[in-house]
C-alpha cells in the first residue's frame, strides 16, 4: 500500500505543480485587470476586496480541480485551466459592465458588489467545472 502511494507521488507533485502555476498565473492576470490594488486593500482590512478576490479564485479553482480529477494528462490540465481562466476573466469584465460602480464600491468596502461578484464567479466556475467532465 505504501509503495503504491509513493509510486503515485511524482504524478501528484506534477499535477499539483501545474495547478499551482495555473493559479498563480490566473491571480497575476486578475490582479492586474482590476483597477484597484486587491492585495493592498486586503492588507488594510477591506473585507469587500477579500470576498471578491476569494470568489474569483474559487471560481477558477473549481474547474481546475475537476480537470485534475478527470484529465488525461498535464497538457489536458494546462489547456482546460487556461480556458477556465479566460472564462473567469470574461466573467469579471461582464460584471464590471453590469455594475460599473463596482470598481468604486469594492475599494470603498461596500459588500453588495463584492458578494455579487464572488457569487457570480462561483456560479460560473461551477458551471464551467460541470462542462469540463
Amino acid at each position: 500500500m505504501l509503495a503504491h502511494t509513493l509510486a503515485m507521488l511524482p504524478a501528484f507533485l506534477a499535477y499539483f505543480g501545474v495547478g499551482a502555476v495555473l493559479i498563480a498565473g490566473f491571480l497575476l492576470i486578475y490582479l492586474n485587470i482590476t483597477p484597484y490594488d486587491d492585495i493592498t486593500l486586503i492588507r488594510r482590512g477591506n473585507t469587500a476586496a477579500a470576498v471578491s478576490l476569494c470568489g474569483a479564485m474559487l471560481g477558477f479553482v473549481l474547474p481546475v480541480a475537476n480537470v485534475i480529477a478527470h484529465s488525461d494528462g498535464l497538457l489536458d490540465l494546462a489547456v482546460w485551466g487556461l480556458i477556465a481562466g479566460v472564462i473567469q476573466l470574461i466573467t469579471y469584465l461582464l460584471a464590471r459592465l453590469t455594475l460599473p460602480h463596482m470598481v468604486a464600491d469594492i475599494p470603498a468596502g461596500r459588500m453588495a458588489s463584492a458578494v455579487f461578484l464572488a457569487g457570480l464567479s462561483l456560479t460560473v466556475g461551477l458551471l464551467n467545472a460541470a462542462c469540463m467532465t
